[in-house]
């Protein structure tokens, strides 16, 4: 019975990651119900918008990154950071929901405005902490910035 005590406790940090992978794989499941359809391709979009195609694969690399980093910042005792792991990732998993869910072009683009400033923050606050978490959630925020700017362009272009 010690053994299995003893195992467990080599184990656990190991089904805490998984567990963080299956948190963040539900919110890339609850975001992929919103697919671009009909009406994303009917929108005027900026010529260095990228194939539909290529929006999975990053985002697949992307979330399983974001997990890490949430299991490692969960890890340790930074309260801040944790705090803005989780608003970044409601925030993340709303976008889908409100731009292509609800079209609304607008509130996507403040959500995702949001998502860019607290991931932001959330690396400021982590360069002290994780150089780790940095060097994880640091591609996120470059597609979070380009995703932004691709948001801010639709808006403009397509008024309603």
């Amino acid at each position: 019975m010690p053994q299995l005590f003893t195992i467990m406790l080599i184990l656990r940090p190991y089904f805490m990651l998984l567990l963080f992978i299956l948190i963040v794989a539900g919110v890339s499941f609850s975001g992929a119900q919103f697919r671009p359809g009909d009406w994303y391709a009917g929108l005027i979009k900026p010529d260095w918008t990228p194939p539909n195609w290529i929006f999975p694969v990053v985002w697949s690399v992307l979330y399983l990154m974001i997990a890490v980093a949430g299991w490692l910042i969960f890890a340790a005792s930074n309260r801040t950071l944790k705090i803005l792991w989780v608003i970044q990732l409601a925030l993340n998993g709303l976008w889908s929901w409100i731009f292509f869910g609800m079209h609304l072009i607008g509130l996507g683009m403040i959500d995702i405005l949001a998502i860019f400033f607290c991931t932001l923050i959330l690396l400021a606050f982590a360069y002290k902490f994780s150089r780790a978490v940095v060097w994880l959630m640091a591609p996120y925020l470059l597609w979070i910035g380009y995703a932004s700017a691709l948001n801010v362009a639709i808006y403009f272009l397509n008024p309603v």
